[in-house]
């Protein structure tokens, strides 16, 4: 049996078709009148927030010649009063700069003899003040725009009477018509998996889309800045490795024909990096992509982007004062200090404010576990009662296996943050140096906000021979693609040589912009996340 298009899909079908024809027929018109309707080079243009930046150049002359400063147009209330105060200076005009720009339609106004068209390009939005008489010839180009179409025009900014801030235009140019017809304006890219599948459409007509993905980019750099300036060099390690190591996670696998070889797509960066510590790259960074072949949700995505930094002669407190250094001039990039104003570190998030304000709390793992989850953690038979209750198998497992669970089950939706949890059981902590106080202890840490793990540290082990006895240890009831206890001969090799002690630190990038943008799902600060193919 083969589905057969409902009277409704048939229906949309023939409207699509109708409205296509109807913006071909104006692609024909556009080359009949003599213009390229795919556009050419467009020289001198200049992006609308820079346009909008020269809203103060705009003047009142008056009829002597006299300039009057403009009054604020910035609300409602004083565009109303625009008018008014207009007609109080005498005769004159409004008079600006002249000014190039070039946009996506995204809204358009037809009066007659004048027509209203609002364009956007990444720094913002512009209307445009279109004359028939004042463009001349341009005014039949003019009618063969539609919504979505990618224009450009040469004119004066000025204020409509109304206060608008207005490119008054005086020269259209079509730079590239748009076949399809747009999502409609009130109902719009709704549904998740459409936006995601057509993130084009997402970006260009759901409001704050661009903004969000724009901020990451903001994000990304502030990173890289803020370690660059304290010295560390960032580099491209491989992305297809032999052994799945330096986390614990199900990997993807490949195959390289020319080798004959079995690959995994990496899983962590880590590895790599401490080789180039052994190496005297002794300030190192990866920010890269990972690959992990498990589950999707609102926090978990398969493929993410990780940063880790490794630092010679720190340890996991170094980690944490550059996390919140990290942190700190990363809402600085995104929220703030314009106009010697000090930037704002709250932010909101699944409805709660977050204050980013340093230090952030530093608690251990164990005095959380008995704050959240009311047993003692040391007491094994008390932490299996608990684990029982709450499903958590426990037959045949090692116990801090079994409390890791129940911490990950009590303990992390709890933490509101910023909170650096601290001092975790070394037995599920392979790569990390022990304290010396208390060799049952790894020193430690991560960084959960709004019950989400932002960030991974360590004092990165360097025996070789203990490091090479964790690597074949597995405890009881964790699974191999659970473990991070793979072995690894050439980084035993490398550690043997002599890695310096040091910090280790991994955040992960997507988690960290949904913080920041107040995001609730990690795919919508992923641009083009792995979605099944259309049928």
């Amino acid at each position: 049996m083969t589905d057969q298009p409902s009277p409704s899909d048939d229906q949309t079908s023939r409207d699509q078709s109708f409205l296509e024809a109807a913006r071909r027929a104006k692609l024909a018109r556009i080359i009949e009148l003599g213009h390229d309707p795919w556009g050419t080079r467009f020289d001198d243009r200049q992006l609308i927030g820079e346009i909008r930046g020269r809203a103060g150049e705009i003047v009142y002359r008056k009829a002597d010649g006299a300039n009057i400063t403009l009054p604020s147009l910035e609300t409602e209330e004083e565009r109303a009063a625009f008018r008014p105060w207009l007609a109080e200076q005498g005769p004159g005009e409004i008079v600006g700069p002249q000014v190039r720009a070039a946009g996506r339609i995204i809204l358009s106004r037809d009066k007659g003899k004048l027509l209203f068209i609002d364009i956007r390009d990444m720094t913002g939005q512009v209307q445009l003040f279109i004359g028939r008489d004042q463009v001349g010839d341009s005014w039949e180009l003019a009618q063969c725009f539609d919504l979505g179409d990618i224009i450009g025009v040469d004119g004066t900014l000025k204020r409509t009477k109304t206060g608008e801030l207005s490119i008054f235009a005086e020269r259209l140019h079509i730079l590239t018509k748009s076949i399809e017809t747009p999502p409609e304006k009130h109902s719009g890219l709704q549904d998740a998996e459409l936006r995601t599948r057509q993130r084009y459409l997402d970006l260009t007509y759901n409001e704050g889309v661009l903004d969000r993905f724009l901020d990451r980019t903001r994000i990304v750099s502030s990173i890289r800045k803020t370690l660059g300036d304290r010295g560390f060099v960032e580099v491209e390690g491989p992305t297809l490795h032999t052994i799945a190591g330096g986390a614990a996670a199900r990997p993807f696998t490949t195959h390289h024909n020319t080798l004959d070889l079995d690959l995994f797509m990496r899983i962590a960066l880590e590895l790599h990096l401490k080789r180039l510590l052994v190496g005297g790259v002794e300030r190192v960074y990866e920010l890269g992509r990972v690959y992990r072949n498990e589950g999707i949700s609102p926090k978990h995505n398969p493929e993410f982007t990780m940063l880790e930094v490794y630092q010679a002669y720190g340890d996991y407190r170094s980690m944490m004062d550059l996390t919140e250094e990290c942190i700190c001039e990363a809402i600085h990039a995104i929220r703030g200090g314009g106009d010697g104003k000090p930037t704002s570190y709250s932010i909101d998030f699944a409805g709660k404010t977050v204050d980013f304000r340093p230090p952030f709390k530093r608690a251990t793992y164990a005095e959380l576990f008995q704050q959240h989850a009311g047993v003692d953690p040391t007491d094994s038979a008390a932490v299996a009662a608990l684990a029982k209750k709450l499903g958590i198998e426990t037959a045949g497992r090692h116990p801090d296996v079994i409390k890791n669970d129940v911490f990950e089950a009590k303990v992390e939706d709890a933490l509101e943050g910023p909170i650096f949890v601290i001092d975790y059981p070394a037995s599920i902590c392979p790569l990390t140096k022990r304290k010396t106080s208390d060799p049952t202890v790894a020193e430690r840490f991560e960084l959960f906000i709004g019950g989400m793990e932002i960030a991974n540290a360590y004092t990165e082990l360097n025996d070789p021979d203990l490091q090479e006895e964790l690597f074949r240890s597995q405890l009881a009831g964790m699974s191999e693609e659970d473990s991070m206890a793979k072995m690894d001969h050439d980084f035993i090799r490398a550690l043997r040589h002599g890695m310096p002690p040091a910090g280790g630190l991994g955040i992960g990038i997507d988690r960290f912009v949904m913080l920041l943008t107040g995001t609730q799902s990690i795919r919508d600060v992923i641009l083009f996340p792995v979605l099944r193919p259309e049928k």
